[in-house]
């Protein structure tokens, strides 16, 4: 692992977002709360949150964090057929949370695809992403449009 003792601790904030794409009646489902296995979006939340608890476990050189918080969100698009994951981390520390942030969408939209698979095999999920960063050395980043 790369040494970040040297570096100051100071406030950092990532956010990341995906998309998980599916058929008009699958997406109804999920805003009804009609899924045979129960609130996808509630245990989607928690699985993000997990995800983003369980970062360094997974992706063998990151480091552990201390998260101060992990927020996941979603919102639809009917129109294209789609959920929007989006989620925020924070915390004081040498490092960012980047990657807690960009597990906490994939874990989030695996829970979606795992909770809704029964009905709509052909899920996909894309465009996995960081939206933006701020604190560190490297300051504040936010993805082009």
């Amino acid at each position: 692992m790369v040494d970040v003792s040297p570096k100051a601790v100071s406030e950092r904030e990532a956010k990341a977002s995906c998309y998980v794409q599916m058929e008009p009646e699958t997406l109804e489902l999920i805003i009804k709360g009609e899924a045979e296995k129960g609130d996808v979006l509630g245990v989607a939340r928690i699985a993000g949150i997990q995800g983003a608890k369980k970062c360094s476990d997974l992706i063998p050189l990151c480091h552990p964090l201390s998260l101060d918080t992990v927020k996941i969100r979603f919102s639809f698009d009917k129109v294209s057929s789609r959920v929007l994951v989006e989620s925020i981390c924070k915390t004081s520390g040498r490092t960012g949370v980047e990657m807690e942030a960009l597990c906490a969408v994939t874990l989030a939209s695996l829970t979606i695809y795992d909770m809704c698979k029964a009905v709509d095999r052909g899920m996909t999920i894309s465009e996995i992403g960081l939206e933006n960063k701020s604190g560190g050395k490297s300051g504040t980043w936010t993805k082009k449009k």
